[in-house]
């Protein structure tokens, strides 16, 4: 008889789970709830008339084989350039026997990786480079400081308790005041020195000065074999439709292959044993509760949510996983006639645009925290790609305040006039229309009760059914794949009998990203 899994989540950590545990063996009968009726969770795709917004920016990038692997065999990287690199003659990768995305949706493109930071209305890139336009944008006096603020930091490094400390330690207390700590704060909504050190660990392990040093100097002396951080990358593959194409299509092969997905399926309650094993979960579907038994449980649902759903919880892990905190996530996609920002690098593109994929914007005079140019995402995101401009306005909050509690209209106008203040438009004129998306918990935190996140993991670990994975699932600030990865690890524990869960917990812990195929993940 087969053995009933129950995936919670319809997101990349769950239905790479499904589609694993479906691929791997004929042993399981697989079922997904997702409490929503899409897929992909904040790598969703939401299309709007025909123009398509990508939740949050997601660029599919990874040092670990596998994954590569999967994502090829999915989705196969073009064979030809896409509509956009054709009309510019720009250069992107493809590969002989590839797909032509004119002809075919199921393509992965290749697409170049533009990302800056929009301070003082000039662009300076990201990560921070110390190219002559850089420095001429800061003025040779805040060069001079900022270099002098970075011997020091070399010389005498802090102690690190807090995300401050990381990131003076890395570039000094000048770069740091002047490019992380107020983007830090407007994204967390706490100040970078009320934060774990161990989020800048995860989101820029590696990058530093010295690290932009080596890959400015390795382009020149040794571009064949030089070691690229991942926040350096260059070029990164990107689903035509955007990423949630690539998990609607996993959707439809864990059905072929024989699994069931319930959306609409709040899961509520998760039902605990005496002798500390899950027996099956209760979700809501159509304000109605329906139980469902299963052997095996894996987790893409929030730790807080998923521990508060559980019976018999000793008070301890409880409050640890209460107070978990999260940040929330609002978005405004505006169709514009035309983006005022000039285009002066040497990237051409359609209608001459700005080439960015998206922007951070460190400016206290506004509320928005970065800023997305879809039309460089992929041109097919795009229904008029020749006339107009899709843009998402990124704003983070928290579930109830002020600005999550806006209506939509009341949304789109703020963010329609910080526009025009931060002069990327003339006026609301030049709007054609607008769409606002929310995200509920998108961003796990690392401060507050997270400090014993540690005790959490090891109370979930001992229950011998239960499998924690993807961001939300470990309340780990994990990528795309590494979200994946978990997901892998956990599916050969399943099959294999394998009680230790440790490496479904590493995944994303070790010092460096996977940079060599010997890597701690290995298949």
């Amino acid at each position: 008889m087969k053995k009933k899994v129950i995936i919670i989540g319809a997101g990349p950590a769950g239905l790479t789970a499904a589609y694993e545990l479906l691929d791997k063996s004929k042993d399981y009968e697989v079922t997904v709830l997702e409490e929503s009726n899409t897929f992909g969770g904040i790598s969703r795709t939401v299309n709007y008339k025909g123009n398509r917004m990508d939740m949050g920016g997601h660029r599919f990038f990874s040092k670990v084989p596998e994954v590569n692997e999967w994502w090829e065999k999915m989705l196969p990287t073009q064979g030809v350039m896409p509509i956009d690199d054709i009309k510019l003659d720009r250069e992107s990768t493809v590969v002989t026997g590839g797909p032509n995305p004119e002809k075919t949706d199921r393509v992965m493109l290749r697409r170049n990786r533009l990302s800056r930071i929009f301070f003082k209305n000039k662009f300076f890139d990201y990560p921070v480079s110390l190219k002559w336009e850089t420095l001429k944008n800061m003025g040779f006096g805040t060069t001079i400081v900022v270099g002098f603020s970075y011997l020091k930091s070399a010389i005498f490094k802090r102690k690190e308790n807090s995300l401050e400390d990381f990131y003076i330690n890395r570039f000094g207390k000048k770069l740091y005041s002047m490019f992380f700590e107020n983007y830090t704060e407007n994204l967390w909504g706490r100040h970078p020195s009320e934060i774990s050190p161990e989020w800048g660990a995860q989101r820029v392990k590696g990058l530093s000065i010295i690290a932009i040093l080596k890959d400015m100097f390795g382009k020149v002396i040794n571009k064949k074999n030089r070691k690229v951080e991942t926040s350096l990358i260059e070029e990164f593959a990107y689903p035509k439709l955007g990423p949630g194409q690539l998990w609607e299509l996993t959707a439809d092969e864990v059905i072929k292959k024989g699994g069931k997905i319930i959306k609409n399926a709040k899961v509520v309650k998760i039902h605990k044993d005496d002798n500390n094993v899950l027996t099956g979960v209760t979700y809501l579907q159509d304000s109605k509760e329906v139980e469902l038994n299963g052997d095996y449980v894996i987790s893409s649902m929030p730790v807080k949510d998923l521990v508060e759903g559980m019976n018999n919880v000793p008070k301890k892990y409880l409050q640890i996983a209460s107070g978990l905190p999260y940040r929330d996530y609002m978005t405004v996609g505006v169709l514009i006639d035309h983006l005022n920002l000039k285009n002066e690098t040497k990237i051409k593109t359609i209608g001459n645009i700005v080439p960015d994929d998206w922007v951070y914007v460190h400016d206290k005079k506004v509320k928005m925290g970065r800023f997305q140019i879809y039309n460089n995402w992929s041109p097919y995101l795009v229904k008029d790609i020749d006339n107009t401009v899709w843009m998402g306005l990124e704003y983070f909050c928290n579930e109830g305040d002020d600005m999550w509690s806006m209506t939509d209209d009341e949304f789109a106008k703020m963010g329609i006039s910080e526009m025009v203040a931060m002069n990327l438009i003339d006026s609301k004129d030049n709007v054609k229309d607008y769409h606002v998306e929310r995200v509920k918990k998108a961003y796990p935190a690392y401060f507050d009760t997270y400090d014993h996140m540690e005790d959490l993991k090891n109370y979930l670990n001992e229950i011998p059914n239960l499998y924690c994975v993807g961001r939300n699932g470990q309340h780990r600030y994990n990528n795309l794949d590494h979200s994946m990865c978990t997901s892998f690890e956990a599916v050969k524990n399943i099959i294999n009998n394998i009680d230790d869960k440790s490496n479904v917990w590493n995944v994303n812990t070790e010092k460096e990203y996977h940079e060599t195929k010997n890597a701690t993940w290995k298949e």
